[in-house]
């Protein structure tokens, strides 16, 4: 994508069924599960730059032996930093005390980050500083082994408020405000009720204080604590936890907005954000891993029975399409052929803006993650010349000449590499036309392939707010010197913000929006923005089940390929020559593209939770207002 868009956070979880010294016998060493955590969030990286975070948990510890371990990183390569210094540590120990190295119990008992229950996470940050204390996984500490809680996620919530107050309600004192810390201490408000009525009951039956402690953790029941922590919880959320005891659990929410996938064998239990991941890293098929279903959760004991439990209701299913786009890796069998099929079902359109004219045109991608799209496009393009090669044979009637047939057969899509992503662009120097001239130069271009009679197409996944098109892309595209450039984009016009996970929380920064707003100015009718602002204004009090998008009706007054038009006109610098034309793709190819992922709010405004609808009002409140904070 060429806007830099933080989204997004990967997690990863593994559960080893048997005991540390079956790894050792079978793969050489105890560290067969730390070593596996270590593959599973590097290929999670795309998820998440900005922090990393591990944490194990060894089972059937002695009192007044470590049996949590925790290690967290904002370091430039955080996931890098986290396992040197695992491994540092590792080594240290193992040099100290020789006598461990061949000894799987003595390990167990004096070096860290061992154990059977361990939990990953990659961050990007949406919200709050980016501060280690704000990475993942969190720790809620207790000295009962079972009230340990460690929680790491892909998750924003729409209304940390209400459930914030809900803590507070019930006597809390949270020590910060955020969605994490506030779901955390959630869970961990009914984990401590169930952990205490367990206590009670033994106690009544006879059992001494002593006794007690293994018999707890028997007899918790995960799923029905998860059932009364996130009863009111709204947002999108694939959500990992620890207890302290060994238990373990990953919840999805019941829109299935947020992916998880798990997969289990006799030697382990894997829960990763990403199917090719654990494909990749346990060398499993793909119908070896299952998609873990929205509202259920994937719940394993200490003693290693795995089940799977339902815990809310689930809604319609609105699975992120942007997912699929943008940030998912794209080596998911399933992910490759839906961004080829996105490719494919632009070129009607884009064959239209060449007026057919594959001779003079060239084909290319802004670099990295339009590339698989690309691909499809060039498909239909073969497609499209086979076709009208194959009409001109035949026009000829059997009189063409062998040099006329391989004059026909001869032309192929021109395609070549034109942007290059040069640096990762520092704006170190604060005037704006210092920092302007900067930003042009983070993507530059092959020289010597373009003619003036040439159309350069030129596809991206997505355009949300258009400045690094605006300021370098097109520039630096018109320096070719094309006749025409097409900007083709994967994704439809990205129209409303996100409150789910991606760092879109407001509508100003959306090209869409404003290009809406300009069209409003052009035809006379910005007095709607007002009224839609009253319009979000009386529903301020509402409950969100309640609340209605009305800025759907900036929108409506527009057909696509008018917005469009305008995103162009917005894009195109007064310096630019060829003549610019911007073509996305359109909410129903979308669907068809991605057909189980029909998580389309950024687009159509059709949020898949209640807490959405107030999220976008909220949004274009501020807007009016002018008004910089968040819309949720």
């Amino acid at each position: 994508m060429s806007d830099a868009l933080k989204h997004e956070c990967g997690i990863a979880h593994i559960r080893l069924l048997k005991p540390l010294e079956y790894y050792k016998e079978k793969y050489g060493s105890a560290f067969y599960g730390v070593n596996k955590m270590y593959l599973m969030m590097e290929k999670q990286h795309n998820r998440g730059q900005d922090g990393a975070g591990f944490a194990s948990i060894k089972l059937d510890t002695k009192p007044g032996e470590r049996y949590i371990s925790r290690v967290r990183s904002i370091q430039q390569q955080p996931i890098q930093d986290i396992f040197g210094q695992i491994n540092s540590r590792i080594n240290q120990v193992l040099t100290e005390h020789p006598e461990y190295q061949d000894d799987v119990a003595l390990q167990k008992k004096h070096v860290p980050y061992i154990g059977e229950v361990l939990l990953g996470h990659v961050r990007y940050g949406t919200f709050g500083k980016n501060s280690v204390e704000s990475v993942h996984p969190f720790l809620r500490q207790n000295n009962w082994m079972h009230r340990n809680l460690i929680l790491a996620g892909n998750f924003n919530m729409t209304n940390v408020k209400e459930l914030f107050n809900n803590l507070v309600a019930l006597g809390q004192h949270p020590k910060e405000y955020t969605d994490t810390i506030t779901i955390m201490e959630k869970i961990g408000h009914f984990l401590d009720d169930a952990v205490s009525k367990i206590y009670k009951d033994l106690k009544k039956e006879g059992y001494s204080k002593h006794e007690c402690s293994p018999l707890i953790a028997e007899r918790l029941k995960v799923h029905k604590i998860l059932k009364r922590a996130a009863k009111n919880w709204d947002g999108g959320y694939a959500m990992a936890g620890l207890l302290g005891h060994g238990d373990s659990f990953v919840l999805r929410d019941p829109a299935g907005i947020r992916p998880a996938f798990y997969y289990k064998d006799d030697e382990v239990v894997v829960v990763a954000s990403e199917r090719p991941v654990i494909q990749t890293v346990f060398n499993v098929e793909f119908d070896d891993v299952k998609e873990l279903e929205p509202g259920h959760a994937i719940i394993t004991k200490k003693s290693g029975d795995v089940s799977i439990k339902q815990i809310l209701e689930p809604l319609e299913r609105k699975s992120c399409s942007f997912e699929r786009i943008y940030f998912s890796r794209g080596s998911d069998a399933e992910i490759y052929q839906e961004r080829k099929t996105l490719g494919k079902l632009l070129m009607p359109q884009v064959l239209k803006a060449i007026d057919n004219d594959t001779k003079n045109t060239v084909f290319s991608y802004i670099p990295n993650t339009a590339e698989t799209s690309f691909y499809g496009m060039i498909d239909t393009v073969e497609e499209h010349l086979n076709e009208r090669k194959t009409q001109d044979i035949l026009d000829g009637n059997g009189n063409l000449s062998k040099e006329q047939v391989i004059s026909i057969l001869e032309e192929t899509p021109r395609i070549e590499k034109i942007a290059i992503k040069d640096v990762k662009l520092r704006t170190f120097i604060t005037e704006d036309s210092s920092r302007d001239d900067l930003v042009a130069h983070v993507y530059d271009v092959t020289y010597g392939v373009i003619k003036p009679t040439d159309n350069l197409v030129i596809i991206d996944d997505s355009i949300v707010r258009g400045t690094t098109l605006k300021k370098s892309i097109i520039k630096m595209m018109d320096r070719l010197h094309p006749k025409k450039i097409i900007v083709v984009s994967s994704a439809p016009q990205i129209r409303y913000p996100d409150c789910y996970g991606i760092d879109m929380a407001n509508l100003e920064s959306l090209v869409a929006f404003n290009a809406a707003l300009e069209l409003l100015k052009d035809n006379n009718k910005y007095d709607l923005v007002e009224e839609v602002y009253k319009k979000c204004k009386s529903q301020v009090d509402l409950a969100d089940k309640d609340i209605k998008n009305y800025v759907k009706e900036i929108y409506d007054q527009f057909t696509p390929e008018q917005i469009s038009d305008k995103i162009s006109e917005l894009l195109t610098d007064k310096s630019v020559n060829a003549k610019v034309e911007i073509i996305f793709q359109s909410v129903e190819n979308l669907h068809k593209a991605c057909p189980k992922h029909l998580g389309d709010w950024y687009f159509t405004g059709n949020y898949p939770t209640n807490g959405g609808n107030r999220v976008v009002n909220r949004a274009f409140i501020n807007f009016y207002e002018g008004n910089k904070e968040r819309a949720y």
